[in-house]
């Protein structure tokens, strides 16, 4: 597997842009646990991580009062990839939030946000740790013509020493900045970058147990 730039062309970093009058907040827990506040210009106000991918529900809480300031306009959920526990974890703090003070929500793909934060201009492969000696994978083409990393395919399961045709960008941790960044341009663009569900990267090890057998006399 090769990270960084290597193979192709990975140049610059996304950031700026039109964000019109609208101060975001961002929470994602796809690897650790981020919260980050931007302006409307797009620069970061506030930002605050633990990068332990476990322990989410400890210390979201102190985590967003770090960086919670008034006028908040918009509220951007990282949408994973992620494990199921982590991620419901983040997406539960950050609709709890937006209802709390009656401001919209955003879902944003949290490998979008990577994305973004690589600006890259050509075809690349954004990887993050899916444990289990798993990753996920997801392969975008450069952005589009409103600044968003286009997704070419949806994110994918690899062993861990796969080998990934595309220049890859792996990432050990999210810039809930650049999620937040993400969001504004979605916003700009009116465009709806991920659904209500979550991404999980594979299906929560306890179910519902079924019903009791019958037994007959």
């Amino acid at each position: 597997m090769r990270s960084g730039a290597t193979g192709g062309p990975l140049t610059g970093r996304s950031g700026g842009g039109d964000y019109p009058e609208r101060v975001i907040l961002a929470v994602d827990t796809s690897l650790g646990t981020a919260v980050a506040l931007i302006d409307a210009d797009g620069r970061t106000v506030a930002e605050a991580a633990a990068p332990d991918p476990l322990g989410h529900a400890e210390v979201i809480g102190d985590l967003l009062a770090q960086v919670a300031r008034p006028g908040i306009t918009h509220v951007v959920a990282g949408m994973g990839p992620g494990p199921f526990t982590g991620l419901r974890i983040g997406i539960a703090a950050a609709r709890a939030f937006a209802l709390g003070r009656g401001l919209p929500v955003v879902p944003v793909p949290s490998h979008q946000a990577i994305a973004l934060e690589a600006g890259a201009t050509g075809p690349f492969a954004v990887v993050t740790d899916a444990r289990r000696r798993e990753i996920a994978v997801s392969v975008f083409d450069g952005v589009d013509a409103d600044g968003i990393p286009n997704l070419l395919a949806p994110t994918r399961l690899e062993k861990r020493d796969a080998a990934i045709a595309e220049p890859v960008v792996e990432a050990t941790e999210l810039s809930a900045a650049a999620l937040a960044r993400g969001g504004a341009r979605a916003i700009a663009a009116g465009r709806t970058l991920a659904d209500a569900e979550p991404l999980y990267l594979r299906s929560p090890d306890v179910v519902q147990p079924g019903p009791p057998k019958r037994v007959s006399a």
